[in-house]
């Protein structure tokens, strides 16, 4: 173990490892749960007390369990780094939500999507062309686009609690705060919150589960407790459906290639700052030189397509990983350690089917915010600069998509920079994208 992982080269032992290996897992173990409880509004019919929703749950359960695992396992056996991996947050609303529900896409085309993504993600790798695309793309969009996404789960977890609601008048408004629903959010809510500041290891995890044992209360009474160790579900329902709907009449749409697009843009951008702050908090950047980078990357890429094989949505690196890194984590031991306790959970599918909106709701609404952090890297003096930002960020969670922030950032950022006379900060591939997305908003967005 000590000539795998190179223990003493990296100044850890296996005991260091072990405790950050648990630290990053219980900080992002919330995912097991928060992921198939968004998955499953593409299954048509899945209500809570269906047949449906136990199968298709316990599917997706099972899908981020493994999606994760696996990744996280090529991550430490082969890039040997702690970084932990899992289906990336925003991107499984945008999947569900706007790929599937607002576009009509068939989920299975959807993971199709997906898994093309991951396809050229991995090209993008291993050919070197992923230093000429990180060049190109303005780094205002790239903060932006993760703010976006923030803004737009938050507002996803708010009206699942129903403290947003529709309004014929002003589109939204504010909800019934007094409904079980809402209560149990805002208890939830202030769990993690407080946790988090205390620095308490899983703080949102455990504001999960003591939502979801709140919601068990008969005044409130929005929990149907199933059990919590029961046996492990059937994958079946999800596995290598992909290529069940996909044809090549998929390839020639517009559409779909504006989703995988819209996977692909994320998880690249949101995976290259990760993997980059990771690395730079754990000293692994050394006169600028990330060792086995490509290798990290390329974890990333075959887990996605791995996950969706599986039948998951993107899957990408945590920044939680950092909690773990913080704890002395140095090298691929501790991301084994998060790859055998994801694989244990899967063991706990009755406390998952367990756990309402309500409970998931206060996490999605805490991690929105917590997303939002990268802003102040936005040059807010500079309106070239910010006009696009803000375009990107406040068009996903008014339009319900990902896919229309980033289009119209990157259209409106090369218009505002030449007409200000700062041609020389636009890219030609930024004149391209914009181009594309001209045409996309006018002919193919559904």
């Amino acid at each position: 173990m000590e000539k795998f992982f190179k223990l003493k080269e990296s100044g850890s032992s296996v005991r260091t490892e072990i405790i950050a290996g648990i630290t990053t897992f219980l900080t992002m173990a919330y995912i097991i749960f928060v992921n198939p409880n968004i998955l499953i509004n593409v299954i048509p019919g899945a209500t809570p007390d269906s047949p449906l929703y136990a199968q298709f749950f316990g599917a997706f359960m099972v899908a981020t369990i493994l999606g994760a695992a696996t990744a996280t396992l090529i991550m430490g056996l082969w890039a040997n780094y702690p970084f932990a991996l899992a289906p990336g947050m925003g991107l499984n609303a945008y999947f569900a939500f706007t790929v599937c529900g607002k576009l009509g896409i068939d989920w299975r085309v959807a993971l199709a999507a997906v898994f093309v993504e991951g396809i050229l993600f991995i090209l993008l790798a291993v050919s070197g062309v992923r230093g000429f695309v990180v060049k190109a793309i303005p780094n205002s969009i790239k903060l932006a686009t993760s703010a976006g996404i923030g803004l737009f789960i938050a507002f996803i977890g708010l009206k699942s609690a129903g403290i947003v609601v529709a309004d014929g008048v002003t589109y939204v408004t504010l909800g019934d705060l007094t409904s079980p629903t809402a209560l149990v959010t805002i208890i939830g809510f202030f769990i993690i919150a407080i946790l988090f500041a205390l620095r308490v290891p899983g703080s949102i995890l455990i504001g999960i589960l003591a939502s979801t044992f709140i919601g068990m209360i008969p005044v409130f009474n929005v929990t149907n407790f199933q059990g919590v160790v029961g046996k492990i579900p059937d994958i079946s329902p999800t596995f290598f459906k992909l290529f069940e709907k996909f044809s090549w009449a998929d390839l020639a749409s517009g559409t779909f290639w504006i989703v995988v697009f819209t996977f692909f843009f994320v998880d690249f951008f949101d995976t290259l700052g990760t993997l980059t702050g990771l690395a730079e908090s754990a000293g692994f950047i050394k006169n600028g030189e990330f060792p086995r980078a490509n290798r990290a990357y390329l974890s990333d890429a075959v887990g996605t397509t791995v996950g969706a094989l599986f039948g998951t949505s993107t899957v990408t690196t945590y920044i939680e990983s950092s909690t773990g890194i913080a704890e002395g984590g140095r090298t691929g031991l501790t991301a084994v350690v998060v790859a055998i306790l994801m694989l244990l959970m899967l063991f706990f599918a009755p406390l998952g089917m367990s756990i309402p909106a309500a409970a998931t709701a206060p996490a999605l609404i805490f991690v929105g915010a917590l997303m939002l952090k990268g802003l102040k890297g936005v040059n807010w003096d500079d309106i070239t600069e910010a006009l696009p930002a803000f375009i990107t960020m406040i068009i996903m969670p008014l339009t319900y998509s990902i896919a229309n922030g980033i289009a119209l950032g990157l259209i409106v950022y090369p218009i505002v920079k030449t007409f200000s006379g700062k041609t020389k900060d636009v890219h030609w591939l930024n004149w391209i994208l914009a181009f594309l997305f001209v045409l996309y908003l006018i002919y193919l967005r559904g």
